[in-house]
């Protein structure tokens, strides 16, 4: 039987630190602290709808506060001296160059601070950073989860359709991300196309 919260509470803490402090933009603690805290969970050591509620959460969180970050000091850490300027310079220059390409979708793929200085819209970001954490919380602790059971010797219907659930979520997201951009593309070039039709 799965740990009361009451018992296990600190390590639900642990979690939230971790998932948002990645969010934030602190890089790789996030995934790993939920993987840890998925595995904990297929040996009955914590709750996994308490572990994907939690890393949603906090990715929400650390989301919107790595978000406010890059709105108010973005371009003054940016222009900050030191010998990571140029690093910092290039991280922004790709985040902007994404959402010019990419528009909400770029959510996804870059950090909270960049969307902050990038000026996307509060609400917006807020909306689509929550998806992402939905997404990426169910993916990466289902598949977590049924690694767990399975290497334990687990391999009830059950275990197994956890683990597919996990794949199959992380799959979506990027097949997802990958038709709307190629839908927005096809939306941007195609008054171009008209045009040089004409003109032809």
């Amino acid at each position: 039987m799965a740990a009361s919260l009451a018992s296990t509470w600190w390590q639900y803490l642990l979690l939230f630190l971790a998932v948002a402090a990645s969010w934030a933009g602190v890089p790789a603690i996030g995934t790993a602290a939920l993987g840890t805290a998925a595995v904990a969970a297929s040996q009955d050591k914590l709750d996994p709808a308490a572990v994907i509620v939690v890393a949603v959460l906090a990715g929400e969180a650390g989301g919107l506060g790595g978000y406010a970050i890059g709105r108010r000091w973005g371009r003054r850490l940016l222009e900050h001296p030191g010998k990571h300027r140029a690093g910092r310079e290039k991280m922004v220059q790709r985040g902007e160059r994404l959402y010019a390409r990419w528009g909400w979708l770029a959510v996804f793929f870059t950090p909270a601070i960049v969307s902050g200085t990038a000026k996307m819209p509060a609400y917006r970001f807020a909306f689509w950073n929550l998806l992402d954490s939905l997404g990426w919380s169910v993916a990466v602790a289902a598949s977590a989860y049924g690694i767990g059971r399975l290497a334990t010797g687990h391999h009830t219907s059950h275990d197994i359709a956890i683990l597919v659930i996990g794949l199959a979520a992380g799959v979506l997201v990027a097949v997802t991300a990958v038709r709307r951009h190629r839908r927005r593309r096809t939306q941007r070039l195609g008054p171009i196309a008209s045009e040089s039709s004409r003109e032809g």
